[in-house]
């Protein structure tokens, strides 16, 4: 299951969370980001070890500047509150499954 991540429930569902985290920052208006989001929502069915979130960068700016986002789509791999991995632009599904 994908969840929507907010200021809010950051520091619950990212930071606290047991599980490898995948960050996806993305806009309506991104064409990019519209071919990215059905992957990563496959990869949240398909892989319950990882918690995935979506951040809508023009609904969370803060969010958006606390992890430099320049270009989107971004996605971001976090363990243990900590980003391990982070690409930038669309990606196959094998590549995102490689950053995990």
């Amino acid at each position: 299951m994908v969840k929507i991540i907010t200021a809010n429930n950051f520091e619950k569902e990212v930071l606290n969370s047991e599980k490898t985290v995948l960050l996806d920052f993305w806009a309506s208006w991104c064409g990019p980001c519209r071919m990215v989001s059905p992957i990563v929502d496959e990869i949240a069915e398909e892989f319950d070890s990882i918690c995935v979130g979506k951040i809508n960068v023009d609904e969370e700016p803060e969010l958006a500047n606390a992890f430099s986002v320049q270009s989107i789509p971004m996605l971001v791999i976090m363990k243990n509150g900590k980003i391990v991995n982070q690409a930038v632009g669309y990606m196959p599904k094998e590549k995102i499954l490689e950053l995990l």
